[in-house]
This record gives C-alpha cells, sequence and structure tokens, in this order.
C-alpha cells in the first residue's frame, strides 16, 4: 500500500521504474536538514526577541552607580557572546548520536556532581547575591546547576531504559533515582538554588511517570516531595517571609522588602495595559525593578508589549512545550525509548521553568530565582538551553531517519 502511494505520487508509468525509484526515497539517508525546522524557528524567534528585551532592559543600568563602570551596551554585547558560544555547542551537540549520549549519561551525572561539590569550596565558588552557585571562567560565571538539570535529565532517562524488567517494584525501580536526586538536592540547597532543585525533581518524576513507573509510585512520590518543599519553607525563615510576601506584596512591611521585586513586577504589568506603552519605553527598568534582564524580563516585556506581547510569548512556549513531547512520543513510538524520554524530559524542563518564571512575574507564584529559558540574560542557561534543544532536534532527525527507511 506504501509502495503503491509512493507510485502514485510520483506518477511513474512503469512498475519496474517506480519501484527503483521509491527504494531509494525510502532508503535515502537524512540530510542535516532533516529535522523539525518549525521548532528551529520558533526557538530562534525567542532568543532574538529575548536578546531585544535584554538590551532594552538593561540599557539605563549604568546610569545606576552600582554598575556606573559599565557601558551602555555592556549586558548586550556579553550577551550576543554567549549566543554565539551556545550556537556551537549546540552544533556540535546535534552532531552526537543518541547512542553515544545514552552511553555518557552516567559519567555525565557524575560530572556535575563534582562540579556541584566543587561551586561550594571558596575560592573555587563565586558568591552573589550570597549564593555561592558560580564557577568563574574568566569570560563568564559558569552555573553548574544548569548542567545538573541536563546530566540528571540524561540519566534519569538512560536509568529508566535500564530498569524497565523492574519498574513495578518501587525499591528496586525508584529508590537509587529517588537517592541520587536527593544528592544533588542537598548540594543545590547548600548553595543556596532552591528554584533549580525544584526544576530537577520535577524533570526526574516527569520522565519516572513517562517511563512507565506504577501511578500509585508515582504520587507516593509527588507526595513526599511536596512534603519535602513544605518543610524546607517551615523551616527557613527567609523562605517563609518570601510566601507572605507573596500573599500581600503591598503590605509596608514586605513592600521595600521581599514584596519589592514582586509590587515592581505588578506595576509594570499594569503599566502596559493591552498594547504596552513601546519598546524601550519602559519606566520600571529605570533602576525600580531588581533583576530586570534576567529573573523579571517578562515584566518589562509586559510593560512594553503589554498583554499582547505576553500571551505570544506564553504562545511560543506553550507550542515549543508541545511539539518537543510530540517528538519524544514519536521516538517512543519507534522503539527508541531512551531518545524519546530525553525528548520528554528536555519539554518538562523548558516548559516548567517557563511556568514558574511566567507565573513568579504575574504575581501568581511566589518569588523565585529561575531566568526565562532562551530569553534571560545568562550565559550558563542559554547555553544549556540550546543544547538540550539540539538534542531534541537530533532525536527528530533520527526518528525522520528512522521513518524513511535509514538508520538512526
Amino acid at each position: 500500500m506504501k509502495l503503491q502511494a509512493v507510485l502514485g505520487h510520483l506518477g511513474r508509468p512503469s512498475w519496474t521504474m517506480g519501484h527503483v525509484q521509491s527504494d531509494k526515497t525510502l532508503r535515502a539517508p537524512v540530510g542535516p536538514l532533516h529535522f523539525d525546522t518549525a521548532l528551529l524557528w520558533v526557538t530562534v524567534a525567542l532568543v532574538a526577541f529575548g536578546l531585544v528585551m535584554v538590551y532594552s532592559a538593561s540599557v539605563a543600568m549604568p546610569d545606576n552607580p552600582k554598575f556606573a563602570r559599565y557601558t551602555h551596551t555592556y549586558f548586550l554585547v556579553r550577551h550576543v557572546i554567549f549566543l554565539a558560544i551556545a550556537f556551537v555547542a549546540a552544533l556540535l551537540a546535534y552532531q552526537v548520536p543518541m547512542a553515544t549520549w545514552e552511553k555518557v549519561a552516567p559519567w555525565l551525572f557524575i560530572a556535575s556532581l563534582l562540579l556541584l561539590m566543587a561551586v561550594l569550596v571558596p575560592k573555587v565558588g563565586s558568591v552573589v547575591n550570597g549564593a555561592r552557585r558560580w564557577i568563574s571562567l574568566g569570560f563568564m560565571g559558569f552555573q553548574p546547576s544548569e548542567l545538573a538539570k541536563f546530566a540528571v535529565l540524561l540519566y534519569a532517562a538512560n536509568y529508566m531504559v535500564r530498569k524497565m524488567d523492574v519498574k513495578e517494584r518501587f525499591f528496586r525501580a525508584v529508590l537509587p533515582m529517588a537517592a541520587a536526586v536527593a544528592i544533588v538536592g542537598l548540594l543545590l540547597l547548600a548553595e543556596p538554588d532552591m528554584g533549580a532543585f525544584m526544576v530537577i525533581a520535577v524533570i526526574a518524576m516527569g520522565i519516572l511517570f513517562l517511563g512507565g513507573v506504577n501511578a500509585r509510585m508515582f504520587f507516593l512520590i509527588a507526595a513526599v516531595m511536596t512534603v519535602a518543599f513544605m518543610l524546607m519553607i517551615a523551616l527557613s525563615d527567609w523562605r517563609r517571609e518570601r510566601i507572605f510576601a507573596y500573599l500581600d506584596p503591598w503590605n509596608e512591611k514586605y513592600t521595600l522588602g521581599k514584596g519589592y521585586q514582586l509590587s515592581h513586577s505588578l506595576i509594570a504589568i499594569g503599566r502596559g495595559e493591552i498594547f504596552g506603552v513601546g519598546l524601550g519605553g519602559s519606566v520600571e527598568k529605570l533602576h525600580w525593578l531588581p533583576e530586570a534582564h534576567t529573573d523579571f524580563l517578562l515584566a518589562v516585556i509586559g510593560e512594553e508589549f503589554g498583554l499582547i506581547g505576553v500571551v505570544i510569548v506564553i504562545g511560543l512556549f506553550l507550542w515549543m512545550t508541545r511539539r518537543i513531547m510530540h517528538i519524544g512520543r514519536q521516538a517512543i513510538a519507534l522503539d527508541r525509548v531512551f531518545a524519546g524520554l530525553v525528548a520528554q524530559g528536555v519539554g518538562i524542563w523548558i516548559g516548567f521553568q517557563a511556568f514558574i518564571n511566567m507565573g513568579v512575574n504575574l504575581g501568581a507564584l511566589p518569588t523565585k530565582g529561575l531566568t526565562l529559558p532562551l530569553m534571560s540574560y545568562g550565559g550558563s542557561a542559554i547555553l544549556m538551553n540550546l543544547v538540550a534543544l539540539a538534542v531534541v532536534m537530533r532525536v527528530d532527525q533520527e526518528n525522520k531517519s528512522l521513518m524513511r527507511g535509514g538508520r538512526a
């Protein structure tokens, strides 16, 4: 039936000629551009819009004495450099077959653990705003937690493939993975970086669920994780203050403290109304809204482009997440479980982190130090986001190769 459809499409009058031509079509190797080009262009759109907004949000920062030594294009130039490095890294990652990623997954996970330990060593890890999260590389600060997200994703997918035969047994299937995530969590909380830990925990749980872990075990894990995060908040004074500030950001007790960022983010979005005040017209970025070029970039988008701009950004992330999950399902349907779980893990990562960042900017969630994927200023995040998307495109390329009769 498939051969007849190919012959009808080609319009060959001869059975022999049609047979030869169709065989070549089905066996033709997939070229370097045979991946999801729509996903590529959505990624480019988000990155390009993010570059424009990073410049808009940071152009006035040198007017602040704290940043007086910087030029007005300082953050723009550095962001362009980060994008160039990330683009080269993504091209290299795209060349790596998924079979190779599967082999190196445990070693990459171990490397990420060593880097998470190294960042806690004095004079190795850099302290910014009271958090020790970066390792200085001279031209940029590398954040090991971003690599850990990617490493845990690969390791969890590899783990589920290896444990397929015991996924119904809680202790043999779940506890080793839970222990691995717990070790990563302890290292992240020592920085502290609870936001990254939340993302990593959701990635690992998502892959366990999609990998076929028993639903009762999954909900038990989810309940344990929820209680653990609630205890972390309850036992930490400054985390409790963040929750109280989120519940009442206009209270005079929090307006100039823990609720300052949230209240000014809401003011920025409120000023934007439907169509915004125009590119470059934001007032909140003029030293009122802290971290406008990183964690609160969406607030500047809301002020300058209004509800329309925010809805477009949300729509692009929704489409991207849905498309990545579709590529993962396609790989699993082709009996490529590891590749499929990796792709879906990337979808969970991008979608969940974007959801948290948007929720914080819109006042729907408590303030958390997570950037907007692909858009916010930050070298490590941009690097790992583009590498992860390059791996998804590699999964899609191998899917198409198999469907056209070639090899993955």
